[in-house]
């Protein structure tokens, strides 16, 4: 298909609808959050099942990682999106219908699948319909819709709870991921040229997976990804603990606080889609990888001044923000593109390995965190700016020096 060169309206439905859809999913996990004192309370258990739910949410999202995209390779990236995101919709109606703790997180289980349908089908699609500057803008305008979701998730999971049934959650849930998938029939184009398709073995599906996990570039560049995004990814799961457990904040002044780190985030990804039309695609990665370090820096003066603690913080994990936003999308490209294997494929072992990382790292984090406080946390952000510089930084290098002898400007 011809892939698609300039963002006006018109092209831009599918990605508006995806971001919605994505949305829906992620803030499946923000807004239910709140509410599961009030749901093991209504099955009657222990409210140690609560961070059950989360874990369930992000196994579901495991189980079926490396099933989306090679089906999607075969039957087509459109057919495949809509049917998973139309059983996003029955699970999510289904779980009003569970009677005990255990059916209520079997369903989450299932509902998380929507999780890796969306980064190894959806965010293949976008690559595959627009040319590359294109949809790495498109990708940073996505992720910016999907960050409303836990700024919105747990003020919205609070205030149900507050005057509600944690049931009508799911059915909002429901409503909006059913609107988007109107909206995704209507506008996701279809990428695979079926025409071309043939029959696979499931032992050439797994010979694929070997060739994309034996490639050096594309491990490094699969996981640049993830190291790049787990400091705000434990500021979001761990400032619950450090914010108001330990400095003593007030729950409106914890959600005041994930404004300004969220906040910069949106705001490099925005500055992203302004900088790539006038650089070489991997500029503005250096740039993010250079804010990092000061981020990181501004972190580790909080460590001595301990007065100024919240705001070296605040502004360490906000300038780390914008670093992020200012590379992840660069990264992901450059990640799809480092096999030759198809694309479906190549995205689903990459959501597999963005899932399996940051499960690990932020239950890593977690007991650093309680060993050394915020040493702890400073010295995990710190080990992934230093992973990114031995690791990944060389091979962006080796990257844009290629593509610039080779007078590449869109790779397709």
């Amino acid at each position: 298909m011809q892939k698609t060169k300039n963002l006006i309206a018109k092209n831009m439905y599918f990605p508006l609808a995806l971001g919605l859809f994505t949305l829906i999913v992620y803030i499946g996990n923000d807004l239910v959050l709140p509410a599961m004192l009030q749901v093991t309370a209504d099955f009657g258990v222990g409210p140690e099942w609560a961070p059950t739910s989360m874990a369930a949410y992000l196994f579901g999202g495991a189980l079926l990682a490396s099933f989306w995209g090679p089906v999607s390779d075969q039957l087509g990236r459109r057919k495949v999106f809509l049917a998973g995101s139309a059983f996003f919709v029955v699970c999510c109606l289904f779980i009003l219908l569970t009677k005990n703790i255990e059916q209520f997180m079997s369903l989450r289980v299932l509902q998380g699948t929507a999780l890796t349908l969306i980064s190894a089908v959806g965010f293949a699609t976008v690559q595959e319909a627009y040319e590359e500057k294109q949809a790495v803008k498109v990708m940073a305008l996505m992720a910016n819709i999907s960050l409303l979701a836990p700024l919105l998730g747990p003020i919205v999971g609070a205030m149900m709870i507050e005057y509600v049934s944690w049931h009508w959650g799911f059915v909002g849930i429901a409503l909006c991921a059913a609107l988007s998938t109107i909206g995704l029939y209507k506008y996701m184009p279809e990428t695979v040229d079926l025409t071309q398709k043939q029959k696979r073995s499931i032992g050439s599906v797994i010979k694929d997976f070997m060739v994309i996990y034996t490639n050096k570039r594309f491990m490094i560049l699969a996981l640049s990804g993830p190291i790049i995004g787990l400091p705000v990814m434990l500021w979001i799961s761990l400032s619950p603990v450090f914010l108001i457990e330990e400095l003593k904040l007030s729950n409106f002044g914890y959600g005041l606080s994930q404004v300004p780190v969220l906040g910069a985030l949106i705001f490099g990804n925005l500055l992203l889609t302004r900088l790539v039309d006038r650089y070489a695609l991997g500029h503005t990665v250096i740039i993010g990888f250079v804010l990092m370090g000061i981020g990181a820096f501004v972190l580790l003066l909080g460590l001595f001044f301990t007065d100024y603690i919240l705001w070296s913080l605040i502004l360490g994990m906000g300038t780390i923000a914008v670093g992020e936003g200012l590379s992840y999308a660069v990264m992901y490209r450059f990640a799809l593109m480092a096999s030759p294997v198809a694309k479906g494929t190549v995205a689903a072992a990459m959501a597999t390995v963005v899932m399996v990382f940051f499960s690990a790292m932020i239950e890593l984090s977690k007991h650093v965190y309680l060993w050394l406080h915020f040493t702890g946390l400073w010295l995990m952000c710190a080990l992934c700016v230093a992973a990114f510089a031995v690791f990944s930084y060389p091979l962006l290098i080796t990257i844009m020096k290629e593509r610039e002898q080779s007078g590449v400007t869109d790779q397709v």
